[in-house]
């Protein structure tokens, strides 16, 4: 099977350097968009965006369980991320400690969101959605931004508000978020305060 498998980086350890600089950028600055550098020679397995993808080659190994959601979940990824990570595929998603969301706007229920202890053991989704210009806005602020930031979300479920709520309410627990449309990202650390606004 492997000489159907698309290519990962050119350059694995260069460009998974700053595919890491990227989703960093992106944790670090909540709301921001960050570009991430288009370091793949082959397009990404269907349904991944590019930048999905990209997030998956950096953060990915063989210590990382990752679970796919039904969109996510096709033997095209699940055979490029084995040969290009060699990380384990999970079906349950509390045993996740990534996971691809490429489908269906998926709760934040369910996955692990770390011990007091660990919270460093908590998951981290990345989910695919049509838009980071464009949809609902949403006001964030927290650590990290300076007074606040405004972000505009295509695609996320009914319930994200609340969920979002629930997740900040446990730390030093809870789970971290990545956003992805294309080669576009924005990190949504559990730190970060989310207020739909109207309008």
């Amino acid at each position: 099977m492997t000489d159907t498998l698309l290519a990962g980086f050119n350059d694995t350890t260069l460009d998974s350097q700053r595919a890491f600089r990227a989703a960093l950028d992106a944790l670090s600055r909540p709301g921001r968009i960050v570009t991430m550098p288009d370091l793949l020679p082959d397009a990404a397995p269907q349904p991944l965006m590019p930048a999905t993808a990209a997030l998956a080659l950096a953060l990915f190994d063989y210590e990382t369980p990752v679970w796919l959601d039904e969109a996510a979940d096709t033997p095209a990824v699940r055979d490029w991320l084995r040969f290009h990570c060699g990380s384990p595929l999970v079906s349950d998603k509390a045993q996740a400690r990534f996971a691809l969301l490429a489908g269906t706007p998926e709760t934040l229920s369910g996955f692990d969101a770390g011990t007091d202890a660990y919270p460093d053991r908590s998951a981290t989704l990345i989910r695919q959605v049509e838009s980071l210009s464009d949809g609902p806005a949403y006001r964030l602020s927290g650590p990290g931004i300076a007074q606040e930031e405004t972000l505009k979300i295509n695609a996320l479920h009914a319930g994200f508000d609340s969920d979002w709520q629930k997740n900040a309410k446990l730390f030093p627990r809870g789970l971290d978020l990545f956003l992805v449309a294309g080669h576009q990202l924005a990190g949504l650390p559990r730190t970060t305060r989310i207020d739909r606004m109207e309008g």
